[in-house]
């Protein structure tokens, strides 16, 4: 894959891709960049070379969210739709990767920038990395049912209601991030969460996250019964059948 893009930067070496956003002064997405980071995410979700993602922001901010220099026409017919689907694609296509994705949040990360973090699948902190979904502040409103998903009711209100910046400490007590760690750390960290899971079956990695897309929302027996058809499927595979032999003989297993 070319790395040809105007607002990120895209690195793979060791089975880890670094998504870097590049888009200056403040990450800020616009039609660009929702359109080049579906490309690329649809990219990794494929790349045989590729099993897991880092998603960090270039500089100070992760992303300070939706451009609003670019928001759509209310006088022209069909605009709205057509940039709340691609809106919509933009965070889909990070959540439906088949990598899991570690967000490395560095700085800011307000309003669609808080979303697309909360859309990767493990969430790291730097110390001054912060959540703020400032909507209320310019009359808009948007992202509950993202936000609801790693926060509890009474913090995801307060979050929404209130705009204020909640840092890395805090969402780590809050148990939004799974580690919160001094900025220089931060990448590093990321990209060990990241190696740590690509030695691992990609194929029981990927049934893995599949089964938490799946059965998000659905009843307990329903669930339980599709992550047992994922491990059926599994069972059989070459993969699975080298993870076992390591696992017996006390050595590192090698998935081709």
């Amino acid at each position: 894959m070319a790395n040809s893009y105007e607002c990120f930067k895209v690195e793979v070496a060791d089975h880890v891709a670094i998504v870097s956003i590049a888009r200056p002064p403040v990450n800020a997405q616009n039609r660009r960049f929702r359109e080049e980071i579906v490309a690329i995410f649809d990219d990794l979700s494929d790349r045989r070379d590729v099993r897991a993602v880092v998603l960090t922001g270039e500089g100070k901010t992760f992303s300070a969210g939706a451009d609003l220099k670019e928001r759509p026409s209310l006088d022209e017919a069909g605009a709205y739709p057509r940039h709340n689907r691609l809106v919509r694609e933009s965070f889909n296509v990070v959540l439906e990767c088949e990598k899991p994705v570690i967000a490395a949040i560095n700085g800011a990360a307000i309003g669609a920038g808080c979303v697309l973090a909360l859309c990767c699948d493990i969430l790291v902190a730097g110390e001054s990395g912060y959540f703020a979904m400032a909507e209320v502040d310019v009359g808009l409103a948007g992202g509950v049912s993202h936000v609801r998903r790693f926060f509890r009711e009474s913090d995801a209100r307060l979050l929404i209601y209130t705009a204020r910046r909640v840092f890395g400490a805090e969402l780590l007590r809050m148990g939004v991030v799974s580690a919160c760690v001094a900025d220089d750390a931060l990448l590093p960290t990321a990209r060990g969460i990241a190696l740590e899971i690509a030695g691992k079956s990609p194929l029981a990695v990927r049934a893995a996250k599949r089964s938490f897309n799946v059965t998000e929302g659905l009843p307990l027996r329903d669930a339980y019964r599709f992550e047992q058809s994922q491990t059926v499927a599994l069972a059989t595979s070459d993969e699975t059948k080298e993870a076992q032999r390591a696992f017996a003989e006390k050595r590192k297993p090698v998935f081709k």
